[in-house]
């Protein structure tokens, strides 16, 4: 009773629902919200904190920035952080509750919209500024939209509730199996690229997907938090691919299902000096070698041949009786 009190209490204020509804549509920062309402930092601080400790918001660090979502039924939650699912849902019916064309909600969702649309602004400069770099790379390979079919296809013979994007960059694998999930998260260190994902997860309209910042080799959530992971183009950069996919192997709920793509082995030297790979492809064999050692059972590899670069799927599932033999905090490196 006394933590729905709390929330109730928290909520019960004009502006506090106004934030409520904003972080309903998107995840916002600090600064984004006092543009949005137009009233102090020190005051919307203030109501950012009262919310966050009542459960009704999540607070989520990324560098020296501070995000802010509402918490749903169906929100991921990291770490040893709870919320309760009483709490979620009142939230959620409340903002069933707002109507849209109230005047003051419409406005501020009107100005969302402009900081949205500065989101896409940058990100245009981003994509033109790389533009000429990513057009050479994927001229290598097969087309984009074939990989894309042979992803949706992986896993596609199971319904995903819990989806893991490691390495999410710009968060095109969210878009692609994030209206498939019950819920989606994309993990990755580079806050530009968070910033891209984000763009899209807004353009998209996918509020049940989210975005942290996150090393792969210490994955900020509980063992087997997730029914499904996938590495796109992400191993390749990897010093210790083992350790990456005995991280993602232990977030992994039994008989949870990873996904990795990346490249068969090959000659283009430009990917490792230009483009910082630290593997010039993988071997099927050396792969399979990595999912045991991992702990997981690998399945037969599926390639896609169309240029200097053939891109291969791999599929493993963790075994429902997998031996953990390395705990949370090794594998974190918490040691």
């Amino acid at each position: 009773m006394e933590e729905l009190l709390q929330a109730m209490r928290a909520i019960a204020e004009p502006t506090r629902i106004r934030i409520l509804a904003l972080c309903a549509h998107s995840e916002l920062t600090v600064s984004e919200i006092v543009q949005i309402l137009g009233q102090s930092q020190p005051r919307v601080s203030r109501h950012l904190r009262l919310m966050v400790e009542a459960g009704v918001l999540q607070r989520y660090q990324e560098g020296t920035w501070a995000w802010y979502r509402l918490v749903s039924r169906s929100a991921l939650v990291t770490g040893k952080a709870r919320y309760s699912d009483r709490v979620a849902s009142l939230a959620e019916e409340l903002i069933d509750l707002i109507p849209d064309d109230d005047p003051v909600v419409s406005r501020d969702l009107e100005r969302l919209d402009n900081v949205r649309r500065e989101r896409e602004r940058q990100a245009a400069e981003f994509f033109a500024s790389n533009a000429e770099d990513w057009d050479r790379l994927r001229a290598l390979h097969v087309d984009e939209a074939e990989v894309d079919a042979a992803v949706l296809k992986a896993f596609g013979d199971r319904a995903i509730n819990r989806l893991l994007d490691i390495g999410t960059g710009t968060g095109t694998v969210l878009a692609l199996l994030g209206r498939n999930a019950g819920s989606a998260i994309g993990v990755d260190l580079s806050p530009q690229m968070l910033s891209l994902a984000r763009t899209l997860i807004d353009r998209e309209k996918l509020t049940h997907c989210q975005v942290r910042q996150a090393d792969m080799y210490q994955l900020p959530f509980d063992a087997a938090s997730f029914d499904a992971a996938s590495l796109h183009m992400v191993l390749h950069y990897a010093e210790d691919p083992v350790a990456v996919l005995r991280e993602a192997a232990r977030v992994l709920a039994p008989n949870g299902r990873l996904v990795v793509v990346d490249f068969a082995p090959h000659n283009v030297e430009e990917l490792r000096a230009r483009h910082a790979h630290r593997w010039p492809g993988i071997d099927d064999k050396l792969m399979q070698d990595w999912f045991l050692e991992a702990g997981l059972e690998g399945e037969p590899v599926e390639k896609l041949e169309g240029g200097a670069l053939t891109v291969c799927l791999w599929k493993a599932v963790r075994p429902e009786q997998a031996e953990n033999n390395h705990p949370a905090s090794v594998i974190a490196g918490n040691t």
